[in-house]
């Protein structure tokens, strides 16, 4: 199995607000932000897992949460600079900083670009004040507009939105405004993102009116109707790019690369000679700093996880089938270390289904197989002829 690229991901877990939706490993800040003790515990976390990564640069960093935007350019820098220092940087690196509009102030996104970011994903969500309420968020679609006039003036203009549709009681054209409202600020990239229910969520208790599946099936339509004329490429399941400007770190994740995870509940993946293993570290951010995370320490606050060969074919489509243009069969060969005929078995109904496709360079899923990738995804867990179940 050769050894794939190798990215780094850092997880900030405090925001100002939650928000009624999200299940991601995020608390509410309801002291002072513990800063520079979070950034060394960081730094430590990364010393303890480089030697089962050594020699292996970044080529991408992705700092997600939660919000890391409420760390200071001052500490982000820090981190980087520790990451250059010792793992070293992949020659155009990829540095994408997570932030919500309400949390940044004026001015601040030079500095982190001077800090070593090189790419932000902006949490705009809605432009619609109505939804921006339902939603929990704490900016307002003013403060969405005059972020992405910073990120421009800073010369970060290879930024992201991050929008929702599938709202709340929301119209096919309320979800193209949206849309609208959020290309006229001239992103590089946008990620649209159904609102999904999830257990344990505000709303999972007590879920909100959704559209119906064709008002939501008109949404899609339109917006990828939008898009285009606006020179956005479909090319993952959710992310639209302006040319030269996918997602790396994204990408990387889509074709079953290796990342190191640090930070509180930040998982990993890493690859060697002796197979695939995925990593979690502990979530609660207080244990996360009190851990010892020496990388002498024998029980270090990480959960591990050999992922065995019977779990590969599933593990690697569940990522590689995001992506509109699929994979080549030598991809997964070269991820997984198993033949492409592993994979034919469970697929080929798939093709009949009109869920994928497959031709001389590779399988993909359909436009249906795209908005139904789960069906695809359990035939590999069923298939009776692969590795699993021999």
């Amino acid at each position: 199995m050769k050894t794939p690229p190798l990215a780094l991901y850092a997880h900030f877990p405090w925001c100002v607000q939650k928000c009624p939706y999200c299940d991601f490993n995020s608390y509410t800040l309801k002291e002072t932000l513990p800063e520079q003790r979070y950034i060394d515990t960081l730094r430590r976390d990364l010393d303890a897992q480089l030697p089962e990564v050594a020699g292996r640069p970044f080529v991408s960093i992705f700092l997600g949460g939660g919000t890391p935007s409420l760390f200071s350019p001052q500490a982000i820098g820090q981190l980087l600079d520790h990451a250059r220092n010792t793992a070293g940087f992949a020659d155009g690196v990829e540095v994408t900083l997570e932030a919500n509009p309400g949390t940044i102030e004026r001015g601040k996104f030079a500095e982190y670009r001077a800090a070593g970011v090189t790419r932000v994903s902006l949490g705009a969500q809605s432009f619609d004040p109505r939804q921006l309420e339902k939603l929990g968020r704490i900016h307002s679609a003013g403060e969405t507009r005059r972020a992405a006039e910073e990120l421009h003036a800073a010369g970060l203009a290879n930024f992201n939105l991050d929008l929702m549709y599938a709202l709340p009681d929301q119209t096919a054209a309320e979800a193209l405004a949206d849309l609208e409202a959020a290309l006229d600020l001239d992103p590089a990239h946008l990620s649209q993102y159904h609102l999904t229910i999830e257990p344990g969520t505000v709303f999972a208790g007590a879920p909100p009116p959704q559209p119906a599946d064709e008002v939501v099936d008109a949404m899609l339509e339109e917006s990828l109707d939008a898009l285009s004329r606006r020179g956005f490429e479909h090319y993952e399941v959710s992310g639209y790019a302006r040319a030269g400007a996918r997602c790396r770190h994204n990408l990387n994740y889509w074709s079953f690369g290796d990342y190191l995870g640090i930070g509180a509940g930040a998982h990993g993946k890493i690859s060697s000679a002796q197979g695939i293993v995925r990593t979690q570290r502990t979530r609660e951010p207080r244990r996360y700093l009190s851990a010892d995370l020496s990388a002498a320490a024998s029980s270090e606050p990480t959960t591990r996880r050999a992922v065995a060969t019977h779990e590969l074919p599933f593990e690697f489509a569940m990522n590689a089938f995001r992506l509109v243009d699929g994979f080549p069969d030598a991809l997964f060969e070269e991820r997984t270390g198993l033949p492409i005929s592993v994979l034919e078995p469970a697929l080929a109904p798939q093709i009949a289904r009109g869920l994928v496709e497959r031709d001389a360079k590779g399988w993909r899923a359909t436009g249906t197989g795209l908005r139904f990738l789960n069906e695809i995804l359990v035939a590999l867990l069923a298939d009776p002829e692969s590795p699993r179940n021999r």
